[in-house]
């Protein structure tokens, strides 16, 4: 195995790690990373290592919030425990859209829109809704303030935001966030109905990339898989503890005008490439 190999590994699972609970697209940080340091494995490895590694991000929201998200909890009364049952239905209920269109269009995606111009396209667009919204939203009293207060209706439709993020560089926890704002949760219960999603939802496609893969690793693959998962994870709580601490005294805009600036990085990435090439 080589250490240069190794070392790009580890930049990867630190950029999923920090990238995938933030709303500012891992895809689109993942895909123009990979561009520069090009991990020297098959590309359909490395279409399922960008996806199977998000498995270590699931975990850290699991670890995170495991009291939280577990209804058998000694600690909690039967009320809460309930509660939390009525949570896990919300999510399901809000991972079904996501889940439908996935499996219908996930090879479509891959073959026609995984490149960096819509990725380009998409954190740019992103980044003009986010700035759009918290100006709008600048003296909004939210009315849904915790994530046990997301009605199933409501969060049927943050589901239904949520396939947006199917499109390379929407980002998924940009779409569920700017979605669950629009729908009257507050930036602290949009996130963290956010990071709720992403439990089924990327265990799921996780899942799906590792059948079509046909789970015939060799011992170096499976050391980068678990290695940039390991990386994932510990990258991943810090980023949660990040997004939270941050948003309780501050706005999404910031990462609004983090995607714009990245969105133009990576359109000039791809043309000076294209017309070098």
């Amino acid at each position: 195995m080589d250490f240069i190999e190794f070392l790009k590994v580890v930049v990867l699972g630190i950029v999923e790690g920090f990238t995938e609970w933030l709303p500012i697209s891992s895809t689109g940080h993942m895909i123009l990373v990979d561009e520069i340091i090009h991990l020297n494995v098959t590309e359909s490895f490395m279409s399922m290592f960008r996806v199977v590694i998000q498995l270590g991000a699931i975990l850290a929201v699991v670890v995170l919030y495991f009291r939280k998200l577990n209804p058998f909890d000694q600690g909690k009364t039967r009320n809460q425990k309930i509660i939390t049952i009525q949570l896990w239905v919300k999510i399901l209920a809000a991972c079904i859209p996501a889940a439908v269109f996935g499996l219908l269009l996930d090879d479509w995606m891959d073959a026609h829109l995984y490149n960096g111009y819509v990725v380009a396209a998409m954190l740019i667009v992103y980044g003009i809704l986010f700035i759009l919204l918290e100006n709008r939203n600048q003296y909004t009293e939210f009315p849904l303030q915790k994530t046990a207060q997301i009605p199933y209706q409501t969060a049927f439709y943050i589901g239904l935001f949520q396939v947006l993020s199917l499109i390379p560089g929407t980002s998924r926890s940009g779409a569920t966030i700017l979605g669950a704002m629009l729908l009257g949760c507050s930036r602290s219960a949009a996130a963290e109905f956010s990071f709720f999603l992403g439990i089924p939802v990327m265990f799921g496609a996780s899942l799906l990339k590792l059948v079509k893969f046909g789970f015939s690793f060799s011992g170096v693959e499976i050391f980068y898989l678990i290695s940039g998962m390991v990386i994932a994870f510990v990258v991943s709580v810090y980023s949660i503890k990040f997004l939270m601490g941050y948003i309780r005294s501050n706005d999404f805009k910031l990462f609004g005008y983090y995607r714009i600036v990245l969105g133009v990085v990576v359109l000039a990435y791809f043309s000076v490439t294209a017309l070098v090439a």
